[in-house]
């Protein structure tokens, strides 16, 4: 019975350490990645929840334009101009319905460039 308990507990211990390892783990996931968008000189009509204009962003310059329906938190877009931006992405808890599940919050604006 006494090496019954003395299994147990260190059963429990092993258990709690994973426990708060994958929590530490969790939340520095939760902390977000850092992510560079290049932003292109014009927006494009786009339709979300209503008809809109979205940024015209990609991750890589070989890739084609694509819609982004989000802000970045942080960055004012001026057209005519393209940029590249250091980001940080975090998943959103409880998203709203009709909006994004990351919220993007500029670190860094690495250029901008004429065009």
């Amino acid at each position: 019975m006494k090496n019954m308990m003395t299994i147990l507990k260190a059963a429990f211990l092993v258990l709690a350490i994973a426990v708060v390892t994958q929590c530490t783990t969790a939340a520095k996931v939760s902390d977000g990645n850092e992510k560079t968008l290049i932003v292109g000189p014009q927006t494009a009509d786009c339709t979300g929840v209503a008809p809109m204009k979205c940024l015209q962003v990609k991750e890589n310059a070989s890739e084609n334009w694509g819609n982004f329906y989000s802000n970045i938190e942080g960055f004012t877009y001026e057209p005519g101009y393209e940029y590249v931006l250091k980001v940080k992405t975090e998943k959103i808890a409880n998203p709203p319905a009709d909006g994004s599940s990351i919220k993007y919050t500029l670190l860094k604006q690495v250029s901008k460039t004429k065009k």
